[in-house]
């Protein structure tokens, strides 16, 4: 069996070439919504995981300055060069896009003993093989009263367009009829209310909970639902199809979402953040 991981680094380097086309509506928006809510302070060091093309890192980079730094991980090697190359669109010299899994990462000697000041993971941390202890593993790395914060699709976001996608792709690949939502195969369904999600970061270690919930209703243009499938991990559904018949897809895709009057996408989101509680060194 395919390593989760190396499941999740393929698909997302596949769907590399229109990801970043999503980011003004779709990434960019929560990315920058995370960072505001983190309260990063001049100076900051900073983890940003499952960072992507670095939606949260690159305004994480902006808002802790010249004597702050970001460390940028992901498995996803295209996505992270797409990261790099915006950086140094922005003259951006205070962030490193590092190809590692967030899962095991040890932060290198110029992190502070203390730890990190602040975690991010935007989209991510459902991914993770085992959420609870990854997650838990990472918060260890942020020091005491550190800030850590994720964004998590909200309980229904996404959910009729991705069943529209699995109906027309299933015409072409029977074998995804049994396939999984990302929500079944995923634990994202334990945390996409602001009550579970707040209750899973207090379990984490943290107090001062708060989760916002951005609303982001998308039309669902030709080019935006044909961008969410190819430069997302819908891509997935496109794996051993030739050119004529992806056009075949999306054609009928396009169709479809005509014929069941799908005019908006429900791409809102979950914004939690919490501060690190430390148990108290004992003699």
């Amino acid at each position: 069996m395919a390593d989760p991981i190396d499941q999740v680094a393929r698909t997302f380097d596949d769907a590399s070439d229109r990801f970043d086309r999503l980011t003004a509506t779709v990434w960019g928006p929560a990315g920058q919504s995370l960072v505001f809510a983190l309260r990063l302070h001049p100076g900051d060091t900073v983890l940003d995981a499952c960072c992507g093309a670095g939606a949260s890192a690159l305004p994480a980079a902006a808002a802790v300055g010249p004597t702050g730094r970001v460390h940028a991980v992901d498995v996803a090697a295209d996505l992270l060069e797409l990261g790099r190359l915006t950086a140094e669109e922005r003259a951006l010299q205070n962030i490193d896009f590092v190809c590692a899994d967030a899962t095991t990462w040890e932060p290198p000697s110029s992190v502070p003993e203390a730890g990190y000041d602040a975690l991010a993971i935007s989209y991510g941390v459902f991914f993770f093989p085992h959420m609870d202890a990854s997650f838990a593993r990472l918060v260890g790395l942020v020091r005491h009263g550190g800030r850590v914060g994720v964004t998590v699709w909200r309980a229904g976001a996404m959910t009729e367009f991705t069943a529209v996608v699995f109906d027309v792709a299933t015409r072409y690949s029977p074998a995804l009829a049994d396939r999984q939502s990302l929500r079944d195969r995923t634990p994202l369904h334990r945390i996409d209310t602001p009550e579970t999600l707040e209750a899973w970061l207090a379990a984490a270690g943290c107090h001062s909970v708060q989760v916002d919930v951005m609303p982001n209703l998308l039309p669902a243009t030709d080019e935006l639902c044909w961008n969410l499938v190819v430069g997302t991990g819908l891509h997935s559904v496109l794996e051993g199809l030739d050119e004529p018949a992806v056009e075949a897809l999306r054609q009928d895709l396009l169709t479809e979402i005509t014929e069941r009057g799908l005019h908006t996408i429900d791409a809102t989101t979950l914004v939690g953040t919490a501060t690190v509680r430390r148990p108290p060194a004992t003699v």
